[in-house]
């Protein structure tokens, strides 16, 4: 299993909270293309339901190792583009929400029990889910803001999301590491579930 170095965890745990801080900030309006960006990056990493299943899709891809610790992370964020496209464009997909809260329990329970995928059906599960993921982002594109660039601002913090999730899966090759791997997913999975259920 890839590892990273200390400096680029070091990286990866300072850059994402100074992003948050920053878009934090400037997340009070959608329009102009700042305005567009800043509202695509925030709309991932601070609805929960999102941020579980990216993180997830991290911790999975880092748990299969290569090539899935890059390529899960590529699908995820292309075919969420094209669930994107979808949704500006109108076209429905039926159960986005009911998708979305599964896409959470499927992938914590895929990394509770380290499940061992052949990299085609991984990249299936993870694209399936990531056109619920995208659709939702899609039709929630706020007025007047340029939907290239609120795409862009979406596809930026899903990434990072998914490198805080392989930054977390590559502790499973540490002591203990794999529990708290194992740990992190079964939280993902019982967040997917209180989404599934309605009561969060």
């Amino acid at each position: 299993m890839p590892r990273l170095s200390r400096s680029a965890l070091r990286s990866v745990s300072l850059s994402l909270p100074l992003l948050l801080v920053a878009a934090a900030a400037q997340a009070h309006t959608g329009a102009g293309p700042m305005g567009g960006f800043v509202s695509g990056f925030t709309h991932p990493i601070f609805g929960w339901d999102h941020v579980v299943a990216m993180v997830a899709v991290g911790l999975w891809a880092a748990l299969l190792g290569r090539p899935a610790i890059w390529v899960l992370p590529l699908v995820f964020p292309l075919l969420m583009a094209v669930g994107a496209a979808m949704g500006i464009a109108g076209l429905p997909v039926p159960a986005v929400e009911t998708g979305i809260a599964l896409s959470g329990v499927v992938l914590g329970l895929a990394v509770v029990l380290a499940l061992r995928a052949p990299l085609w059906a991984a990249g299936a599960v993870v694209g399936v889910f990531a056109i619920f993921h995208g659709h939702a982002h899609g039709t929630e594109l706020p007025q007047n803001a340029s939907a290239l660039t609120y795409g862009l601002g979406f596809l930026v913090g899903t990434l990072l999301l998914h490198l805080g999730g392989i930054a977390l899966g590559l502790l499973a090759t540490r002591p203990l590491g794999q529990i708290a791997v194992r740990a992190a997913g079964g939280v993902i999975a019982l967040v997917g579930g209180a989404f599934l259920a309605g009561i969060a």
